[in-house]
């Protein structure tokens, strides 16, 4: 073939190919999720759901680095970092403080129960957050309140509750916790736990300062211990309220808090609101909307009280 002929079909060839065969195909955006404790399979989900709704599936339009319950928080933020993901999901509160340390460019979504964010540093206002940092946090002070009165219903004469909670993690809800009591003539006593076999000694010393009830403070402790905590409260006959849905359910007593999926459900909106070009400096902090009643009434019946008809036709979930 003479070298015009050549060049006359090798350009048609290469002509007739699609310019996207020459073009570098996208590459599908990565997110980190991280937290100190297994996230479970409501969560995911909801939180999946809510970005599968702005058009991002994981494994076909996006995908994921999990750094869940690792052996160090710092060392699972500074591999998030590294690999300069394009939006880091902190879904607990510890995972966040870390997060917040390691990236101040990395859009960052956070999930915290414990933390004031303005308070904490990690935003210049809930409207406004002006930083890489956005999410949703709860409004303990009105959380507590609410809380207390619970337990006043169902235990008229309260005078006195424990608090349980982790020193330094829960400092605000301490505060908020007692600052709630006083408003209902109840005097507080501090429970400082670490680790989920302080609970034992912290409820034995309760007990031995004529506690009549408890709250226990949110955090991945009671989150992941609930069962061990709600079996320890009902052998010392301790009646106590959590935030956590699952604590009456796996047999503790009462719960009321935020209902943790529809907070997963927007923290996923956030994220592929991210992914769209939305800056985490513009999007408010939200604050839960739906909040859940969960009252085991075995529980109830088990340590010798009543809960009264009002309280039981306004739960969301009563376990019979």
């Amino acid at each position: 073939m003479r070298r015009r002929d050549f060049i006359r079909v090798f350009g048609g060839t290469v002509a007739a190919w699609p310019i996207s065969a020459f073009a570098q195909q996208p590459t599908m955006p990565v997110i980190g999720v991280i937290a100190e404790v297994p996230l479970v399979e409501p969560l995911t989900a909801a939180f999946r759901r809510a970005m599968a709704e702005l058009g991002y599936v994981e494994g076909k339009t996006y995908s994921a680095e999990y750094r869940l319950k690792p052996e160090s928080l710092p060392q699972a933020a500074a591999d998030l970092v590294r690999l300069n993901v394009n939006v880091i999901f902190a879904a607990a509160p510890e995972a966040l403080a870390v997060v917040s340390k390691a990236t101040t460019s990395i859009p960052v979504v956070g999930v915290d129960l414990e933390s004031d964010p303005v308070a904490k540093g990690y935003v210049k206002s809930l409207a406004r957050p002006g930083s890489n940092i956005t999410g949703m946090f709860l409004d303990i002070p009105e959380l507590c309140g609410k809380q207390v009165g619970l337990l006043k219903e169902i235990i008229p004469r309260l005078s006195r509750i424990a608090v349980f909670g982790v020193p330094g993690l829960n400092t605000p809800q301490f505060k908020a916790a007692e600052t709630a009591a006083r408003t209902f003539n109840i005097e507080a006593e501090t429970m400082e736990v670490r680790v989920v076999d302080d609970f034992e000694g912290a409820m034995e010393a309760a007990k031995t300062r004529h506690v009549e009830a408890g709250i226990l403070l949110s955090s991945p402790l009671v989150f992941v211990n609930s069962r061990q905590i709600g079996d320890l409260a009902l052998a010392k006959r301790l009646p106590l309220i959590s935030l956590f849905g699952q604590y009456p359910k796996n047999g503790g007593l009462l719960a009321y808090g935020p209902n943790l999926p529809e907070m997963f459900d927007r923290c996923g909106t956030y994220v592929g609101k991210i992914l769209q070009g939305a800056k985490p400096s513009d999007l408010p902090i939200q604050r839960p909307e739906k909040f859940d009643l969960v009252i085991n009434l075995k529980t109830v019946e088990a340590l010798g009280l009543s809960a009264p008809p009002m309280l039981l036709a306004t739960a969301d979930e009563v376990i019979e």
